[in-house]
């Protein structure tokens, strides 16, 4: 099994670049691509993280090196694109 791939601090492009189309606290209709949820607080840290209220699409999604990249830059731009490509 592979090692757990641990969030980057002040990264956030999980939770910034693609779309959740299931309901999220204060976002009855979702959360639009390109737009950063409203939980995800100055520290770029989800506060729903570890609630039951937390979408699961988004406890569904592991930080790994593929999505997450070197650096926020690269993980934005790989969710992005992988946002971009799933939604025509």
């Amino acid at each position: 099994m592979a090692e757990p791939f641990p969030c980057r601090a002040n990264c956030g492009a999980c939770c910034i670049a693609p779309s959740i189309s299931s309901p999220i606290p204060n976002m009855p209709n979702g959360k639009p691509a390109g737009i950063a949820c409203v939980h995800l607080n100055s520290n770029c840290q989800c506060q729903l993280f570890g609630h039951s209220s937390r979408p699961l699409v988004c406890g569904r999604l592991q930080p790994c090196h593929e999505m997450c990249g070197d650096d926020r830059q690269q993980a934005l731009d790989y969710l992005t694109q992988l946002e971009q490509l799933t939604s025509a």
